[in-house]
């Protein structure tokens, strides 16, 4: 089974390698494609992976290209993993905003609407060379804005095109642990919202639903991360626990201003810590594998670390650095090719699951997975506090890929306008002239 990983030459990719390499089973991956634009990080990943693979028998092969078409031909899956304009444009997106004293975050806010416009014409063609040269591959989507990227590709690609995060995962394997359930893979995790704007409303192990016994209990839900991030009395108001993204949105003042007042943004740091690594991991005299190893626990440690400071919550636990979205995307890819059905959340088309949205929506929600792709589960409404958020914030999306589709300037504006963490028509327009002054990506905005 041929898999291509687009952004073969990211940081992560060694993750998706390293859990490829522990599948022994009938059916698995026998050859790695990785596509980058950039030569000179496909070099230095692939020297990690060759160094992973050293003495494990049957490693899958790993080539590497920078032709998008041959990487793409007889593909069975593709994971989409790509970064336009690199960090540089994430610190590009933090800097503008800040300037203008709205978030820049990649995700959240103007710096998730700037990475949604040059990202989306990009993430279009690829889909559209998928039907053409791979027309029966499956796509899993990593590329972020996930959501927003995933819900462009599913008008070229339908339902063949997966968007995966494992933020969720994060987040019900931690309410499980604390809360002594001893197999996190036997709970059910009552999840819904969209990438990154979610909420947990119930985890039920054995058809008993135990996050009543968690919010009840302040000392157990101020002892994992969302506890300290959020605090006691505003987990308990809600009624849920939601997703560390929504930080964002609750403290925002307090998130702004950290950011502006930290010595770097998270795009600078990671710009400059990655460029480090690819310069000392292309070179003959060192083991690019622990290089890696190295730069990946600093950057791990540092998660969100701007708003932790903020909320007094500490360091990160140890058992939450060990990340996990590639265990998504292979636990994914197995179910599909192996019609494995398990039950992942994943971001998918609506359907008619949330009915405040369209069909075509992109949501993130709990999906029984077979060999026939994602099927998403019925789900209670949500309430009104996070139906208006998430309306609010799929209106943002729709309006970024008609930008994205008209190369409407105008669209562009309204898209920033529109969010609620940006709070002025005038600000909204002087963010558009900042990102098209920056991003040649965005010169498509007329």
């Amino acid at each position: 089974m041929k898999l291509t990983i687009l952004g073969g030459g990211g940081f992560r990719v060694p993750l998706v390698y390293g859990a490829l390499l522990t599948d022994r089973a009938e059916g698995r991956v026998t050859h790695v494609v990785l596509h980058d634009l950039d030569a000179g990080r496909l070099s230095a990943v692939t020297r990690v992976l060759a160094e992973q693979a050293a003495g494990v028998p049957d490693a899958p092969e790993v080539t590497a290209t920078t032709d998008l078409d041959e990487a793409l031909r007889g593909a069975d899956f593709v994971f989409s993993a790509i970064r336009v304009g690199g960090l540089e444009g994430r610190a590009n997106d933090e800097r503008v905003a800040l300037a203008e004293g709205v978030l820049g975050q990649e995700t959240v806010g103007a710096g998730g609407i700037a990475y949604g416009l040059r990202t989306v014409p990009v993430a279009v063609d690829i889909a559209q060379r998928v039907a053409r040269l791979a027309p029966d591959a499956w796509v899993i989507n990593f590329t972020n804005p996930a959501g927003l990227v995933t819900e462009a590709m599913s008008r070229h690609l339908g339902d063949r095109v997966i968007g995966i995060c494992d933020s969720p995962v994060g987040l019900g394997r931690r309410i499980a642990r604390v809360l002594g359930v001893k197999n996190p893979g036997e709970a059910w995790i009552d999840y819904v919202g969209l990438n990154h704007l979610g909420w947990v409303r119930g985890l039920r192990v054995a058809g008993r639903d135990e996050l009543p016994r968690l919010l009840a209990d302040p000392d157990l839900l101020g002892s994992f991360e969302e506890g300290k991030l959020f605090g006691v009395d505003w987990l308990r108001s809600l009624g849920a626990i939601p997703n560390e993204y929504l930080h964002y949105y609750y403290f925002n003042r307090e998130a702004v201003r950290a950011y502006q007042e930290a010595d770097k943004t998270r795009g600078a740091f990671l710009r400059d810590q990655q460029a480090a690594f690819y310069q000392e991991a292309g070179r003959s005299d060192v083991s690019a594998l622990e290089v890696w190893d190295r730069t990946r626990a600093e950057r791990e440690a540092t998660y969100m670390s701007e708003n932790r400071e903020t909320a007094g919550a500490g360091e990160r636990d140890a058992d939450d650095l060990s990340g996990g979205y590639e265990k998504v995307a292979l636990a994914l890819m197995r179910a599909i090719a192996r019609d494995e059905r398990t039950t992942l959340i994943l971001n998918v088309r609506n359907q008619a699951t949330l009915s405040v949205l369209d069909t075509d929506a992109v949501i993130e929600v709990p999906c029984l997975v077979d060999a026939n792709g994602a099927h998403p589960v019925a789900v209670a409404p949500l309430p009104d506090h996070a139906t208006g958020l998430v309306c609010s914030v799929k209106a943002v999306e729709r309006e970024v890929l008609a930008a994205a589709e008209s190369g409407s300037r105008t669209t562009a504006v309204k898209a920033f306008a529109l969010h609620p963490l940006v709070d002025s028509v005038g600000v909204a327009r002087r963010l558009v002239d900042g990102y098209t002054g920056v991003h040649p990506g965005l010169a498509y905005l007329k």
